[in-house]
């Protein structure tokens, strides 16, 4: 991989908006402990069919509130309507909010009505076109190629899209193969692409979960991964420690070969990304580095 052109490094963490009061207790306990990394950002995710919207808002809110760090809300253009984001929008701008995370989003199941946004590069015209420079912008990038992708090289033309069209920065859909990522880049160089590609990083505590999760996204689990995994049968605690060698290695090449920052899929829980950064040897003044 040849490397990227120089950004800061950006260190930053996936939260979910919760359902349920504990879940919410721990969403805010998770966030504050994560803050003492000094992360770039906490990204929080929308539900398909904007399923979550209010309870994004409100994680939103309260987060940012909790942690002093800056909260990067998830926008989906499914199901949405122009007036719909154009609310979001104007919502966020109110609550000084600069930095979305832009994407087509998950099709409900049943949808019948796919709103006025059919591509994320839809979504990233129209927030341009209402808001201009005002908001830096996250797309998705797929090192695997999305699984709905006609080829790879479509897959990288809809990426290349998404810059020329408005977006900043990109983080990835997870994944456990680092060839897949500096491949991924190196397509890019080849187009063009200049822009910041994060990886995005899963950590591993639960194989059955992170088998269905995997099976939807299209994310690949190496079979090496996979077999030693099925091997530990219930057995968590060799997952875990497994799971955390697996992944503090894949960090480790991907930041000795240039990889722009780390994006942790933090499933709402502290220690698991703890236990890798502390492996790195990273220290919070390495974590927060201005993307804007």
């Amino acid at each position: 991989m040849k490397s990227q052109k120089i950004y800061p490094l950006a260190f930053s963490f996936e939260c979910f908006p919760a359902k349920t009061e504990r879940g919410k207790t721990t969403l805010i306990e998770t966030c504050e402990t994560l803050a003492k990394l000094n992360p770039c950002f906490f990204s929080m995710t929308y539900g398909a069919g904007g399923s979550t919207r209010e309870r994004t808002l409100a994680a939103v809110a309260e987060v940012k509130a909790a942690t002093a760090i800056e909260v990067t809300p998830h926008i989906a253009g499914i199901g949405a309507s122009h007036d719909e984001i154009r609310a979001l929008l104007d919502h966020y701008r109110q609550q000084e909010i600069r930095h979305l995370v832009v994407l087509r989003g998950d099709i409900p199941s049943g949808l019948r009505d796919a709103g006025d946004f059919q591509y994320a590069s839809d979504l990233i015209k129209f927030i341009r076109d209402e808001s201009g420079d005002y908001f830096f912008i996250e797309t998705a990038a797929y090192p695997e190629i999305h699984p709905q992708a006609k080829s790879a090289q479509s897959d990288l033309q809809s990426l290349k899209l998404k810059f020329e069209l408005g977006a900043d920065a990109a983080l990835t859909q997870y994944f456990y193969n680092p060839d897949a990522f500096f491949h991924l880049i190196d397509e890019c160089e080849k187009i063009g692409i200049d822009q910041p590609i994060v990886p995005g990083i899963m950590p591993i505590t639960n194989y059955l979960q992170l088998a269905r999760f995997s099976d939807t996204c299209g994310a690949e689990i190496p079979r090496w991964i996979r077999r030693r995994l099925e091997g530990y049968g219930d057995d968590t605690a060799s997952i875990r420690a497994f799971g955390e060698e697996v992944v503090t290695r894949l960090c480790e090449q991907l930041l000795q070969g240039g990889a722009a920052g780390l994006h942790f899929y933090t499933m709402n829980r502290a220690a698991p990304t703890l236990a890798i950064w502390d492996n790195l040897g990273l220290s919070s003044d390495k974590a927060s580095r201005a993307r804007r």
